[in-house]
C-alpha cells in the first residue's frame, strides 16, 4: 500500500496490505482522511469532508458506520452490514439559469484544464473525465480482460458446455 494511507497507533504509516486488514479490524490501525495526515497537505479538510459524508450516509438512514463497515464482529465471524447511502438531486434552475451553470461550470473545469502542469504531466484531467475517455473507449469494444480472466472465461465455457458464445480475446 502506498505510504501515508493508513497509520498505527503512534502515527507510523503502515503498507503492508496484509497486516493492515488484521489491524484495522483489531482497531490498532487507522486510515487517514482525504489530503493526509495535519495542516500541511490539509488532512483536516479530508477530515471534515470524510465525516460530512459518514453522517449524511449513516445517520440519515440509520446505516453502518466506521468500523461496523468492516463486515465482521466483534469476534471476526464475518457479518451483514446496513450500508447506506446518499443522493443528492438539486434543481439547479432555482439558483440560476441553466444555461448560466453551464457556462460557468464548463469555464472552471476549463480553467483548471489549462492550468500550469507538474513536471512531466502530459495534461490536467478534472473529476470523472478519465472514467468518461474510459467508456468512450470501451462502450464499442468492451471491458479488456486480463489472460488469467480470459482464461476462467474459456474453461467456464467448455465446463458448462456454452458452444454458442465466441469470444475475441
Amino acid at each position: 500500500m502506498p505510504k501515508g494511507w493508513v497509520i498505527d497507533e503512534k502515527g507510523n504509516s503502515k503498507t503492508d496490505s496484509r497486516t493492515v486488514l488484521k489491524d484495522l479490524v483489531a482497531g490498532t490501525a487507522a486510515l487517514v482522511p482525504l489530503g493526509g495526515i495535519g495542516e500541511e497537505l490539509a488532512g483536516y479538510k479530508g477530515y471534515g469532508y470524510c465525516t460530512v459524508v459518514e453522517i449524511l450516509s449513516a445517520a440519515l438512514q440509520d446505516g453502518a458506520y466506521l468500523k461496523a463497515l468492516l463486515g465482521v464482529d466483534k469476534n471476526g465471524k464475518k457479518i451483514p452490514y446496513p450500508l447506506g447511502h446518499f443522493f443528492l438531486a438539486i434543481d439547479i434552475g432555482h439558483f440560476v439559469p441553466l444555461r448560466s451553470f453551464k457556462k460557468t461550470a464548463g469555464d472552471i473545469l476549463r480553467q483548471l484544464r489549462a492550468s500550469k502542469k507538474m513536471p512531466g504531466a502530459k495534461r490536467i484531467y478534472t473529476a470523472g473525465e478519465k472514467e468518461h475517455l474510459t467508456w468512450l473507449q470501451r462502450k464499442d469494444r468492451g471491458v479488456p480482460l486480463n489472460k488469467e480472466t480470459q482464461q476462467e472465461v474459456i474453461a467456464m465455457q467448455k465446463e458448462l458446455g456454452l458452444k454458442g458464445y465466441k469470444f475475441n480475446f
